[in-house]
């Protein structure tokens, strides 16, 4: 495996720290208080070609492996994790099921808007009773003729309130479970498609979740994204790549909260000496920085298996799984080492903290992941006993 990047993509993380460093982290604070990120930032976003990460070259977008993808969002995740998510959420779930599932017609007809961000992607499957468990979808799609009636509605969708382009999971057919879920491709402007209220959030400001509603929706048949009844499937694909975006910026995000605790215990005085000299601190470095580093290799080396086309529906899931754990023990130590400063909304540490939060619960809980593994290491050994006997 080598995960060394290329020239090109090193210039492009030059430029992304260069922009983050210029352009938003001074503008964070106003993004935290405002609970809104500029349109201007945003412009300057998809000038940079930023909502084209993961749509291929010849509809307009960058066309990056997952490697170079995680490059990418590892810089993106050490600025305000609310401005990530929205690029995130446009470049993981939002995007890659039409990339990857969607047909010619499908992709011509989306894919190049995207890229320039003129369309921003959501995705849509969490329902009040189908969360964790994502094969409970209650939204039904009834076929009628050559289009489909979605009646219905969606909880917690990221980017909900700025985008254009959902890909939405419904039941096709309620008595088939997981096996009657189809994908669809929905346009904002669809008769009977409305967005709900913004949700108030803990953290992730600048980034709006909401609910959406069906009501006697229609669809036409040609936006069934991928086959009917392979829904399900689909949605377990798409979160798949979201999780190892998700994994990469909490490793930027990570990675930033250890660089700030460095320099604050190196600059802090107690006791006539930098705080760095306590040998307490010292370990809580270490510790951080050895849980970035196992998480920095984890990363790339499941970004190197996907672009090798590989089944990374396990690895996906320890990645994300072991990606929030971190973040959440780095951000909770940095806190700890700044002390009184990480925990004032003055300074960007407690923000960060804040936002550390949501990552053990969205795109899959903690709790989750954990089933996966299990659910996919059983079928592994089920496989090598077989083939034993």
């Amino acid at each position: 495996m080598n995960f060394e990047l290329s020239d090109e993509l090193i210039q492009m993380k030059t430029t992304i720290r260069d922009f983050i460093d210029n352009e938003v982290e001074p503008q964070a604070m106003t993004i935290e208080d405002n609970d809104c990120v500029p349109e201007t930032l945003l412009e300057k976003s998809k000038a940079l070609g930023l909502f084209g990460l993961s749509i291929p070259e010849e509809y307009g977008g960058m066309g990056l492996s997952m490697v170079g993808k995680s490059a990418l969002f590892e810089e993106l995740g050490r600025t305000i994790n609310g401005y990530t998510t929205i690029l995130g959420a446009h470049n993981g779930i939002g995007s890659v099921g039409i990339v990857e599932l969607a047909d010619e017609e499908q992709k011509r007809r989306y894919l190049p808007k995207m890229a320039t961000g003129e369309k921003i992607g959501a995705f849509a499957l969490t329902e009040p009773q189908a969360g964790s468990n994502a094969a409970n979808v209650k939204t039904t799609a009834v076929k009628k003729g050559d289009r489909y009636i979605l009646n219905g509605q969606k909880i917690y969708t990221t980017n909900a309130p700025i985008a254009d382009v959902f890909t939405v999971m419904a039941s096709t057919d309620p008595n088939k479970g997981s096996k009657g879920i189809t994908s669809f491709i929905i346009d904002r402007d669809s008769p009977g498609f409305h967005v709900g209220s913004v949700e108030k959030k803990m953290g992730l400001h600048g980034s709006h979740t909401a609910q959406l509603y069906f009501d006697d929706l229609e669809v036409p048949e040609e936006n069934v994204l991928g086959t009917e009844g392979a829904g399900y499937v689909n949605a377990l694909k798409i979160l798949a790549n979201g999780r190892a975006g998700l994994a990469a910026r909490c490793l930027g995000s990570s990675q930033y909260l250890l660089d700030q605790s460095v320099k604050y215990a190196l600059e802090r005085e107690q006791f006539g000496k930098p705080i760095f000299e306590q040998q307490i601190i010292q370990h809580y470095l270490a510790d951080m920085a050895t849980d970035i580093e196992s998480l920095r290799s984890m990363t790339y080396r499941v970004a190197w298996m996907s672009d090798q086309g590989m089944n990374v529906i396990k690895e996906a899931a320890m990645l994300k799984l072991y990606g929030s754990e971190v973040y959440n023990r780095v951000a909770d130590t940095a806190v700890q080492v700044h002390g009184g400063v990480g925990y004032i909304s003055e300074y960007p540490i407690e923000r960060f903290y804040r936002d550390a939060r949501i990552t053990r619960i969205y795109e899959g809980t903690s709790e989750i992941q954990k089933n996966i593994i299990a659910g996919q290491l059983k079928k592994e050994y089920e496989r090598q006993f077989a083939k034993s006997n």
